[in-house]
């Protein structure tokens, strides 16, 4: 019996992991329409995004751990011209979304209040940063506390570099590679995932959102397409000189795909490590490039928060000038980089940013409402942004290095 499971096993492991997603989410949103009253499908999604969630922690430790620990030299100019990109690509989606605001203003219906708890300053933001950074380690892994798991990690990495034996390193390095196969192992899983999530949405969210909040959602959407098909590929045509949109379609299809369906750049982190590998990329570099990305590549969040702030300021009647609004382009940039990695992490930056135009929280806290209501589709589209953006600059980046040093052999 365990033989012929382990041959099922690898016969459905054969088959491409996109075609059988599809097959997926085809099955799910037909189940949805047909059979909503079913809700045990929701249970697929749930069970594949928890493992998810509760694997990537470890993995990013671990890896992070290992890779800082056996890394050569020359990989921190990479991190430096990634985090730039991840930057300022962020900076580009909040302008973007800015000229799209004044192009196409909407307003909203503010009418019943939301409860949640936001910040209401850029500081309250870095303040969060900090106390997150300098948590219990044990403690960031187990509540999947990414920057906090980063600031551990690359200090026991550095430790590690400093005073263990190879002897040592080496065990982490094999820690680490057992943690990826049993990564691995989980993302096989994701067609069955897929299906219970798209079950979820169409079965409870309908087509209600597209009639209610259509232009606020057509304005969001167009707004992170035009990040995610025109200037992030600008951007890295102007480094490597040479047409990006191979590598942005293979990412929007093996990352950004699997990101639309499970809300979280956190829970992405897997996959977007394999596509990495599947790349060719330096594992030293992509196991901290991908977490880094997932804590400030936030290039969706920037849209959102800028288009929901200036939502807010039209159906306030606030007079708001193009240069305070490329201000506000800043302060959400910055304060993307603070947003949580999970389903609807960047509503809650909403009030910060309602703030430099004097906007009360309350009113402010309504807005956030109204995003988790377009949030199956708002939050989705945001994140396969974020996420396949980090796959994509992180190979930008390499390929830039190794146009500029090609003493090592490998090609872009």
């Amino acid at each position: 019996m365990s033989i012929l499971s382990i041959s099922v096993f690898k016969k459905w492991a054969s088959v491409s992991l996109v075609a059988r997603i599809v097959i997926g989410l085809a099955i799910g949103a037909v189940l949805g329409l047909t059979v909503p009253q079913w809700t045990f499908f929701t249970m697929l999604g749930q069970v594949f995004v928890s493992a998810l969630k509760a694997i990537a922690p470890v993995l990013v430790a671990v890896l992070i751990t290992a890779s800082i620990a056996k890394a050569g030299e020359g990989l921190g100019s990479r991190f430096r011209v990634v985090i730039l990109y991840y930057m300022f690509s962020t900076f580009v989606a909040a302008v973007c979304a800015v000229v799209g605001s004044f192009l196409f203003p909407v307003t909203l219906q503010l009418n019943d209040a939301a409860d949640a708890t936001a910040p209401s300053a850029l500081t309250d933001v870095f303040s969060n940063l900090l106390t997150n950074m300098v948590s219990n380690p044990l403690l960031s892994v187990s509540g999947a506390n990414y920057v906090g798991i980063l600031f551990w990690a690359i200090i026991a990495g550095f430790a590690l570099k400093l005073k263990a034996s190879k002897t040592t390193i080496g065990v982490v390095s094999d820690l680490a590679e057992v943690i990826s196969v049993g990564v691995k192992w989980v993302i096989q899983f994701a067609p069955f995932g897929i299906l219970g999530l798209v079950f979820t949405a169409v079965s409870e969210g309908g087509l209600d959102v597209f009639t209610t909040y259509g232009q606020l959602v057509l304005l969001l959407v167009g707004c992170m397409l035009v990040n995610a098909l025109l200037s992030n590929p600008l951007i890295s045509f102007l480094i490597l000189k040479k047409n990006p949109y191979p590598l942005l379609l293979l990412c929007l299809k093996e990352s950004g795909l699997n990101a639309f369906f499970t809300r979280s750049s956190a829970a992405n982190i897997p996959i977007n490590m394999g596509l990495c590998q599947k790349l060719g990329l330096d594992k030293e570099f992509y196991s901290v490039s991908i977490p880094l990305g997932a804590t400030i590549n936030m290039s969706g969040a920037a849209v959102t928060i800028t288009v929901m702030t200036l939502a807010v300021t039209h159906t306030m009647g606030v007079e708001v000038s193009f240069v305070s609004a490329l201000f506000l382009g800043i302060i959400a940039t910055l304060g993307a980089c603070g947003a949580s990695g999970v389903a609807g992490g960047s509503l809650l930056l909403i009030p910060m940013a309602c703030s430099f135009f004097g906007i009360g929280n309350d009113i402010a806290m309504q807005a956030v409402g109204v995003g988790f209501i377009i949030g199956v589709i708002q939050d989705s589209v945001e994140t396969a942004l974020n996420s396949s953006s980090d796959v994509f600059f992180t190979a930008t980046a390499e390929y830039y290095d190794r146009a500029k040093h090609p003493a090592d052999g490998r090609k872009a």
